[in-house]
């Protein structure tokens, strides 16, 4: 574990076990290669979180990309998310584009090129399945975040990310009932993704809090804006958390409350229901 311009690098243990098999059988320069790109492919992402103004606390390398963790302290919204996310595979595809000229001009050995291309593309292309933590779960997710309440988006991807992470396991182990070898690899990855996604839903109502608690600058953005407000219908009955989880990501509400007679009896910001939430 090392530390550079504050930011936290590590290796993951999975890359490790790697390392120490690369050696023994051999392929020490390909796994060396592999987390150069690796390297490179989440330098992607923190470079694109300084550019936006977001804090990285961390990152972890791991064999097929890795896991940064990020302060955001409300300033990330959803569009700077999906570019921080896409920052990742795009230096693959950069990484891509200088191989293949390199190839075009005969420079360097070509075996090895074509290596460099191949693991760069599996690298891009297994990190953009709509998958959490992946980036291309992170996308999806961002996505779906400006269109439905932010709550259920964070609840429902990471239930299907769980979902897909037990598929992976499923698969890794088929092969046992009819005979076949164990797929190591891909049950490694598939613990990977499962932990990482029951982990994030354990951590799903403080990920929501800290949600509320950085309303403010949606507030901020729409007074400057002159954005028209998103409209709540509730019921004067309906708990209050269940109110705050029909809040979206890139919208401010005001809250139409209803009686038995489904008339409105009262308008309030969100501001008045966040802070009776916080004082409760």
């Amino acid at each position: 574990m090392i530390r550079v311009y504050g930011i936290e690098l590590s290796l993951h243990p999975l890359f490790v076990l790697i390392l120490m098999v690369s050696v023994l059988t051999g392929q020490f320069l390909e796994l060396l290669t592999l987390f150069l790109i690796v390297f490179i492919h989440e330098l992607g992402h923190v470079c694109a979180a300084l550019l936006v103004g977001v804090n990285v606390r961390s990152v972890q390398l791991l064999p097929f990309g890795g896991v940064a963790v990020i302060e955001d302290h409300g300033r990330l919204t959803a569009v700077r998310e999906i570019g921080i996310a896409l920052a990742g595979p795009l230096q693959n595809g950069i990484m891509i584009l200088m191989a293949l000229a390199l190839k075009q001009v005969e420079y360097g050995n070509i075996a090895y090129l074509d290596y460099f291309i191949g693991a760069n593309a599996m690298i891009a292309l297994f990190n953009l399945l709509p998958v959490l933590p992946l980036d291309g779960g992170k996308v999806l997710q961002a996505a779906l975040s400006m269109l439905l309440p932010y709550y259920y988006t964070l609840l429902w991807t990471g239930r299907v990310s769980i979902a897909a992470s037990l598929l992976v396991i499923m698969s890794a182990l088929l092969p046992l009932g009819s005979g076949g070898g164990l797929q190591l690899n891909l049950l490694m990855i598939g613990a990977f993704l499962l932990y990482s996604n029951w982990t994030d839903q354990r951590n799903l109502p403080y990920r929501f809090v800290g949600f509320l608690m950085n309303r403010e600058r949606i507030y901020e953005r729409y007074l400057l804006a002159e954005n028209i407000a998103r409209p709540i219908v509730a019921a004067s009955a309906k708990p209050l958390d269940e109110i705050l989880r029909l809040f979206k990501r890139n919208h401010y509400h005001y809250i139409y409350v209803m009686n038995n007679d489904r008339d409105i009896v009262a308008v309030m910001p969100e501001q008045r229901l966040i802070a009776s939430y916080f004082g409760k």
